[in-house]
Parts: C-alpha cells; structure tokens; sequence
C-alpha cells in the first residue's frame, strides 16, 4: 500500500470536513487578510496626503513627505520580526490562536491611529505615538499572512491546494481596494478642511468594525488538521527557528524562496506604489487617474488570483510561477512606453494588465507554493520568514530603488533594467526548487489533510 493511501487512513474521523465547515474555513482566512491588508495600505495612502502636514509639519513640505514615507517603511521592517515571532507560536499553540491574536493586534492598532492627536496637539509626542502603531501593524502582519495561508492550505485536498491557498491571497486585492476606495470617496464627500480636521479618522476607526466581523467567523474555525497531528503525534518541533535552520533542505529552501519571491514584490510595488507617483511627478497626470487605474487592477487581481491558483493544481505549480516572472519581467518594456504616453486609456490598460492580469500569475500559486517547501512542524515559521524577510528587499526598498534609479537613468531605462535582472534570479531560484524536494516533504507524512470527499 502506498505511503499515500496510509496517511489517510491514519487521518481521525474528526480531521474529515464538510463544505460548510469549509467555506467557513475559507471565508475566515480571506476576510482576515482583507482586513489586515486594508488597516496596512490605508496607513501609505495616508501618509502621502494627511500624516506629513498633521503629524510632520516642515517648512519643506518633502521633509514632512519623507518623514511621513518613513514611518510607512517602518512596517515593513517590523514585519520580518512579526514573522519570526508568530511563526513560533503558530507552529507551537497553533494556527487558529495565532491568527486572532494578530487580528486582534492590527485592529486595536489601526483604531488608535484614528484617535492620535496631531502634532499641533501634543507636540512630539504625536508622530511618536504614530510610529509605535505602525510598528504594532507591522508586527501583525508579519504573522497574519502566514497563518491565514497554512488555514487554508493544510485544510486542502492535495489536489486543490493551488486553489485554497489563493483565497487567502485575495485578501491583497480586496484592501488595496478598501484602503484606496474609502480614502477617495472620503476626499469627494468632504471639504479639504474637513477631511483634514477629521474626515481621515473615519477610514481608520472603521477597523472595529471589520475586526469584529473577521474575529467572529474566525472564532468558528478548528484548528487545522495538520497541527492537530503534530499534537496527537507529540512532534511539535521545541523551537521552531531553531530547527528549521538545521535543516539542510530547509536552508535551501529558504534562500530559493526568497530569491523566487524577489520579482514578485518588485511587481506588486511597482505598479500599485511607485506608478502613482511616476504618473503624478514625471508624467504629471492627475492622482485620481492613478489611483483609479490602480482600483480597477485590482479588481481584475482578485478575479485572476483564484484562476492561476487553479491552474497550478493541474500543472507544475513551479511552471506556472515561472511563467509569471518571465512575463512580468518583459512587459516591463512595453508598460512604461504607455505610461510615458501620459493618455488616462494607455496608462490604465498597461497597469491592469501587469497588476491585475501578468502580476497574479505569481500571488495566485504563491501561498502553495510556499507552504510546500517546508515540513508541518516548522511550516509557519518557514514561509513566514521567507515571504517577511524577502519583503524588505523585495517590497520595502522597491519604490526607494526605483526613485534612484530614475533620476540616474535615461528615462526609465535603468528601472527596466532592474526589473528585467531581478526576473532573471527569481526565475532561476524557483527552477532550482526540484520537484524532487517536494516529493520528500510530502512522503515524509508532514502534512496532514482532510479526506479527498472534499475535492468531489
């Protein structure tokens, strides 16, 4: 009898879930990373437009800018931290707890930047305040992602993995799409006064209300399959971290996940962060034709997201990422040739067509991908390091990079470059994953599931 036959019969009655208990599943993971992906991109709408003058006052309105942008920056270093951090309780308490703890950590955080006093206000005190909030979003973060990809993933049929890990994906799109909505429709509804004096603290207060939402469908999920074995099992690694960099395997794979994940943040902060400002300072279009190009390619992103994490489950999950590095690497070309048309129609057909069409290509298998590469017992703490800390590089500094590169270039020559050698070592690093590695995970018995009824 085959290793796979035997892990499933090994599988209790209690690890078999019905579709309701599902979609419940399901529901928990995508509405979580929603709500986490809102409270965090509604902060870098914000401090463009309201936290530079309110919290930030400078005689230079670029100080204030950049000093606003900064504590922006600080999120994305707290969240390696946060990766590290809850990646160890998960793999150690368990996902489920792990997963309301950071809600529950971004919401309160989110909440409380909407009743900060300003700077005129409480003086210093007020972009300090600021910056240890952020610094709680990043921290929260870092461990939601992790957690809400393995909830679905390790819930999944073999066969549906691709599938299942993308809900939890679409999360991105749907609070890029909340954190820019909610901000535009704020600034149509009101004066400029009013929205400064308070209308802002609107966009971030609704979080409550959000949370609760989230809070109450996740309280309803059970512990996933796959650490509910580690426990029958009593094979809980003592610390995670620890174990995981023993690992030969391991260590491989973290450095070939972070290097494959490179032009994937690369991707998504080009066209949904530095665009914005490319069109806006260079091209000199309006924001609103931005920020509306952007909404539509994310509407689009959460459409395609499922699709190629469908498409992984029936082919090489590893092919299918590869070709969404390759493309997203070569419309780099033609997408800044219509951006530099400065037409509303050219620019908003090349960002939804690499955001929302070439970018999910790589997001969608993504989840499935990741989760594959580590064994059950160090798997939240695996992926969580590998997505967090290649954040830093891959997303963090991005828009950094590019801002230097375009003012050393020849127009955007040296961006396209960039972008084009990044491609380069993320399509490499994912080819080196073997399918072999794969295969010795997963007849090693790590990772649990629920029975195949699920995938009829």
């Amino acid at each position: 009898m085959s290793p796979e036959i035997d892990r499933r019969e090994e599988i209790a009655p209690t690890d078999q879930v019905t579709r309701k208990e599902m979609r419940t599943v399901l529901l928990s993971c995508l509405i979580g990373t929603a709500v986490e992906w809102y409270d965090f991109f509604l902060y870098g709408v914000a401090a463009g437009i309201v936290f530079n003058q309110l919290y930030f006052p400078s005689d230079n309105p670029v100080v204030g800018t950049l000093l606003a942008f900064a504590t922006f920056a600080v999120g994305f270093v707290a969240r390696p931290i946060g990766g590290l951090i809850f990646g160890h309780i998960g793999d150690r308490v368990g996902r489920k707890k792990t997963l309301i703890m950071t809600m529950l950590i971004m919401g309160v955080a989110t909440f409380l930047i909407g009743l900060v006093p300003t700077y005129a206000g409480i003086g210093v005190a007020a972009p300090v305040i600021l910056i240890i909030l952020r610094v709680m979003q990043g921290l929260a973060v870092g461990g939601e992602w992790g957690g809400a990809v393995l909830m679905a993933v390790e819930y999944a049929p073999k066969n549906r993995r691709g599938l299942f890990g993308s809900v939890p994906q679409m999360g991105l799109a749907i609070g890029l799409i909340m954190g820019t909505g909610v901000f535009t429709v704020l600034e149509l509804s009101l004066s400029d006064s009013a929205f400064l004096a308070w209308g802002w603290r609107i966009a971030f207060m609704l979080s409550a209300l959000l949370v609760f939402i989230g809070l109450y469908i996740r309280l309803k999920v059970m512990e996933t399959p796959a650490f509910r074995k580690l426990e029958e099992r009593e094979e809980k690694a003592a610390v995670p971290a620890v174990e995981l960099f023993s690992g030969k395997l391991n260590r491989r794979h973290i450095w070939l996940g972070m290097g494959a994940r490179w032009i994937e943040g690369v991707a998504f902060n080009t066209w949904a962060v530095f665009a914005i400002a490319y069109g806006v300072d260079t091209i000199g279009v309006s924001r609103q034709t931005m920020l509306i190009a952007v909404m539509i390619a994310a509407a689009v992103l959460l459409v395609m997201i499922p699709v190629f994490g469908r498409l992984s489950d029936q082919f090489d999950r590893r092919l299918v990422y590869t070709v969404g590095i390759v493309v997203a690497g070569v419309f780099a070309v033609p997408a800044f040739a219509l951006l530099d048309t400065g037409k509303p129609l050219w620019i908003t057909l090349a960002i939804v067509v690499a955001l929302g069409v070439l970018y999910p290509l790589m997001y969608g298998p993504e989840a499935a991908l990741f989760a594959e590469l580590f064994p059950a017992n160090v798997r939240y703490t695996g992926i969580s390091f590998v997505y967090q800390f290649s954040g830093i590089f891959a997303s963090g500094l991005t828009p950094l990079i590019l801002v230097y590169l375009l003012d050393k270039g020849d127009g955007t020559n040296l961006v396209i470059g960039y972008f084009l050698v990044v491609a380069l070592i993320s399509g490499v690093c994912c080819m080196m994953i073997r399918r072999s590695d794969l295969d010795r995970i997963e007849a090693a018995g790590e990772s649990p599931r629920p029975v195949d009824h699920m995938s009829t």
